[in-house]
């Protein structure tokens, strides 16, 4: 007989730690499994040893950002190397009058990104296929991105797309899911910068998953 899936790997997880989800939401989360099992089998965009884990390993985790800052409505938000989609579509759920735009070099994981995006009835997200460097004017809030390379060439990449009219209490800047422990990464960033670390392990407590993890701040 088949044993019941735990809470920490159904969108229940997702409702323990953001209880304010309106019905909507909470039915944009359900479906993502669905939408991600069904995409994966055609196009490899998550290890399939991982699918079972996409609540905590993806969709918690991306949401994790939301934690440091809440987007308002208005800002625009760069997800940079997005991949599948993280962490910019379960952030584009949670804030749904912030707009998202999400960028990979990889078309296949563009496509899988746009089939997420309609398959929910998202209207505040976009995806494409382009890299950082196409990308010309400081329109964005923020950029998010989820340990897609060190943070010098984040920075590098990110910094000259943020604008500086701000609207947050946060200061603008890049808010990057990686591993705790940066202080190598951060001998290489310009002096001026200031760099926070959010251990994801205290933004979730009782996630196995998240005790080398971390949301990195980073602004100058």
């Amino acid at each position: 007989m088949p044993t019941e899936p735990t809470s920490a790997l159904t969108a229940e997880i997702v409702h323990k730690f953001f209880p304010e989800l309106t019905d909507q939401q909470k039915d944009q989360f359900a479906k993502l499994d669905g939408l991600y099992r069904d995409w994966n089998a055609k196009i490899n965009v998550i290890s399939r040893k991982d699918i079972d884990n996409l609540y905590p390993n993806h969709i918690l985790h991306s949401l994790a950002i939301a934690k440091v800052v809440r987007f308002l409505p208005g800002a625009k938000i760069l997800d940079l190397g997005t991949g599948g989609g993280f962490p910019g579509i379960p952030l584009a759920i949670l804030f749904p009058e912030t707009e998202f735009h999400l960028i990979d070099g990889i078309a296949k994981k563009v496509r899988v990104c746009n089939e997420v995006i309609e398959g929910l009835g998202l209207t505040n997200v976009k995806a494409e296929q382009k890299r950082a460097e196409e990308l010309k004017k400081p329109v964005y809030d923020f950029v998010v991105t989820r340990a897609v390379a060190r943070m010098e060439k984040i920075s590098e990449w990110s910094m000259r797309l943020i604008t500086k009219k701000q609207r947050h209490a946060l200061p603008n800047g890049i808010l990057a899911l990686k591993g705790v422990g940066l202080e190598e990464e951060m001998k290489a960033l310009p002096k001026k910068s200031y760099l926070e670390e959010f251990p994801i392990k205290d933004i979730f407590p009782g996630v196995d998953f998240y005790e080398a993890k971390a949301v990195i701040y980073l602004q100058y």
